[in-house]
């Protein structure tokens, strides 16, 4: 009898592990698709592994908050008339997604998200990012809620305007020290003529 229940025990523990390992392959390749869309630019592609409920925050703090407005989103900033001209992402997990219950699960981990402007020049952002996961009723997993964040106060597009802001104050600075010399030398010259 005792032997009979710890038999059962082990196969539901194998059970539970070989579900868990199927959820986990399942979840990379969610990973890997939303990857795939993105730097393919087949931005309508990635409905699919969101929640219908979803709330996403992206990295520039915009909120989605439906399969309507993921398109959008992505066309308004990386379109044809987008504000930069592409991105393209790379995401690790830190850990295994951690499960509550049988269909909820949290992961996080980081991400670099290479921005390519219209000018040509790129820059890596490094991100970290933390979802929550749901196995939904068809029984595929999908994301709830996405929360990407990076550190404004390190990173390189803020880098790049200071030194543009640098740049320019100095350029600023000459051209008025150019104009006041010249205005200078301009009055001296009208004064010394009276």
């Amino acid at each position: 009898m005792i032997r009979g229940i710890v038999v059962m025990i082990l196969l539901l523990t194998q059970q539970i592990s070989a579900d868990k390992e199927k959820a986990h392959q399942e979840l990379r390749g969610l990973l890997t698709g939303i990857e795939q869309a993105i730097n393919s630019r087949q931005y309508g592609d990635l409905a699919q592994y969101f929640s219908k409920e979803m709330k996403v925050t992206a990295i520039n703090q915009e909120l989605l908050a439906s399969h309507a407005d993921i398109e959008p989103y992505f066309e308004k900033w990386f379109g044809k008339n987008g504000k930069i001209k592409n991105l393209e992402i790379k995401l690790i997990a830190d850990a295994k997604t951690k499960f509550y219950e049988n269909n909820i699960g949290i992961v996080y981990g980081k991400g670099v998200e290479r921005y390519v402007l219209n000018d040509a020049r790129h820059f890596d952002m490094l991100t970290r990012w933390t979802a929550t996961v749901r196995k939904e009723e068809d029984g595929k997993w999908r994301i709830l809620t996405l929360h990407i964040g990076t550190d404004f106060l390190d990173n390189p597009l803020l880098n790049a305007i200071e030194k543009s802001t640098m740049t320019f104050a100095g350029a600023g600075a000459g051209m008025g020290l150019l104009v006041g010399l010249i205005l200078g030398a301009l009055l001296w010259k009208r004064k010394r003529m009276h």
